[in-house]
């Protein structure tokens, strides 16, 4: 699953480029210039010099309040002229440098970070600035909320919705609920301490898991423990379609492609019997439903070399689409659940032949429905590796006459990201209909790609090719490789509102649930083997014929897999404290 199709021109093979050296890094903490509120953010500035020039970058992480528009300035030392600039707009007078964001990053929420970075030039000694500014106060250090000035107002505090009462974001000012079955698993292993306290979904994936699969938690336990530990927002994948997952083998289902009738009163219906009762009213139900569904019906259903009979077969009977509407319609009737439906990814959907008949389909289903109501929302890169954002080239960079779109990585795909690639199709499926205030979703679990292979600039302009794989934050073989992909790491950790358009970067994929055995494994769960999770195949025409990336040794698909838990914390973007 999570893999891309083949785009109607024959793709092409990719080696992945060199990671550029860090060869200086130091660390300054900044404080926000907010009255009244709580400041403190953390800043490393690394660099990478050759001897008269250099790149450099300055990851933010911002450790008080939100902030919606952010400043830095510094003053170098020396005659560092900076020449170029990414992941904000930069200015220069004398030695004085500010940085402002740029129009999709203004929001940086609570341990959320941003990484701008520059090229320059300089003669003499190249030290790092002594001191820094973020929104014109000076770096204090420390977390610190200042005293008010004024004794505090008499009024009562605001109160929240009544319950029942729907939301334009389900995320914003919830306590998301932490599930404690992967919570122990994640703090079990040695440094997951620190992300164990993190909200990541519950996947219903067989219609056993709704009462609770040998002995585990089942959807009502879950919504209880959530009552207790006082969420207001809990996350669940609703996922057994018929035919489930038509491309790939290692997340089948337990359906045949005609059990729609199975699906609907055996699976939907009791989810939706559980969801609505009224104890839960106060918990804003957060629905993924179906990854990989209606995407594989627009790509992989006939006409391309990634097509298969399954897929055809269930664009055929139409069961996707049906059981799609029904979980719509059964759901979306209850006030408190709020649908994020599948949307694949940008090197999945990107091109304009995949693009605009999902906006289609998407319309579709949801009228089919009865109302594009039952849609909250739409979610993208669920259990995938693409960067959420590429700070150091964009689609509409030019190198030596060849544009980013022409480089083999791109493959003239429209989007390099995952945030651009959900703001586009958030304003094409707002044109075919959906309400003005759809939110998207980024599952961000995965896709941080931290470590000694991550970019600190922007590529040689050599060629395109060596300026999009030398600057790449996704350093995988492929943008097709789908499976337990070796040194991915913990991606931007779940926040509301972090951009223009997007709702929340969430944990849908709990980090340590394997995608796929690495080899045939007999099981009881309808999984099967999927060779693009075996590390020594050499690939097919949905990844250009290439390796795989996959780790050894890996588990069937949901299983926890220690291994690619520790790559995950050691590779994680923001690094770990």
């Amino acid at each position: 699953m999570r893999h891309p199709s083949v785009r109607p021109a024959v793709r092409r093979g990719l080696a992945a480029g060199a990671a550029a050296a860090l060869l200086a890094t130091g660390a300054v903490v900044l404080t926000q210039a907010e009255a009244g509120a709580a400041a403190g953010c953390k800043v490393d500035y690394v660099k990478n010099d050759w001897g008269g020039g250099f790149t450099a970058t300055a990851t933010v992480t911002n450790l008080g309040d939100a902030l919606n528009g952010w400043t830095l300035e510094w003053d170098f030392a020396g005659d560092q002229k900076v020449t170029s600039g990414w992941t904000g707009t930069f200015s220069q007078s004398g030695q004085h440098v500010t940085v402002k964001n740029a129009s999709w990053n203004g929001s940086l929420a609570t341990n959320a970070s941003v990484a701008p970075g520059f090229q320059a030039t300089y003669s003499g000694t190249n030290a790092a600035p002594a001191s820094f500014k973020l929104n014109g106060q000076t770096c204090t250090g420390g977390t610190s909320s200042p005293p008010p000035t004024s004794p505090p107002p008499t009024s009562p505090p605001p109160t929240s919705p009544p319950p029942g009462t729907r939301v334009d974001n389900p995320f914003a000012g919830a306590k998301q609920y932490v599930n404690p079955e992967w919570s122990a698993l994640a703090a079990a292993e040695p440094g997951g301490s620190k992300i164990s306290n993190q909200p990541t979904a519950v996947w219903l994936d067989r219609i056993a898991a709704i009462e609770g699969v040998n002995g585990g938690m089942g959807l009502r336990a879950h919504l209880d423990q959530a009552l207790k530990e006082g969420a207001t927002s809990a996350e669940f994948v609703i996922y057994d379609l018929p035919g489930r997952d038509c491309a790939a083998l290692a997340s089948n289902g337990e359906l045949g492609p005609t059990d729609i009738d199975k699906y609907k009163t055996q699976y939907i219906d009791p989810i939706a019997a559980i969801m609505s009762d009224a104890k839960y009213a106060g918990i804003h139900i957060v629905t993924v439903v179906e990854p990989d569904s209606l995407p594989n019906l627009v790509t992989n259903a006939g006409g391309t070399a990634g097509s298969t009979d399954a897929c055809a077969t269930m664009k055929a009977n139409g069961n996707y689409v049906n059981g799609v509407a029904y979980a719509l319609k059964k759901l979306g009737a209850i006030p408190n659940v709020y649908n994020y439906v599948d949307a694949g990814h940008h090197a999945w959907l990107g091109w304009d032949s995949n693009f605009n008949p999902t906006v289609q389909l998407f319309a579709q289903v949801a009228d089919a429905s009865g109302s594009k109501s039952n849609v909250h929302g739409f979610i993208t890169n669920t259990a995938n590796y693409s960067a959420t954002h590429e700070p150091y080239f964009k689609v509409t960079d030019t190198v030596n006459g060849t544009t980013v779109r022409q480089s083999k990585w791109v493959d003239w795909n429209n989007y390099v990201d995952e945030q651009s690639y959900a703001q586009a199709l958030r304003t094409a499926l707002v044109g075919a209909g959906f309400d003005s205030h759809l939110g998207m979703l980024i599952d961000t679990s995965r896709n941080g790609w931290g470590g000694s292979a991550r970019p600190a600039g922007p590529g040689p302009l050599t060629s395109v090719d060596d300026y999009v794989n030398g600057g790449r934050i996704d350093r995988r073989i492929h943008a097709g490789n789908w499976c337990n992909q070796s040194g991915a790491g913990l991606g931007e950790r779940p926040a509301a509102d972090p951009a223009t358009g997007i709702d929340a970067y969430v944990w849908v994929k709990p980090p340590g649930e394997s995608d796929g055995a690495s080899q045939l494994v007999d099981n009881d769960e309808g999984k099967g083997f999927d060779r693009m999770c075996d590390p020594t195949y050499t690939g097919n025409a949905r990844n250009g014929n290439n390796p795989t990336g996959a780790l050894p040794n890996a588990p069937l698909a949901g299983h926890w897999f220690s291994a690619q838990f520790q790559e995950l914390l050691k590779n994680a973007y923001p690094a770990l404290p």
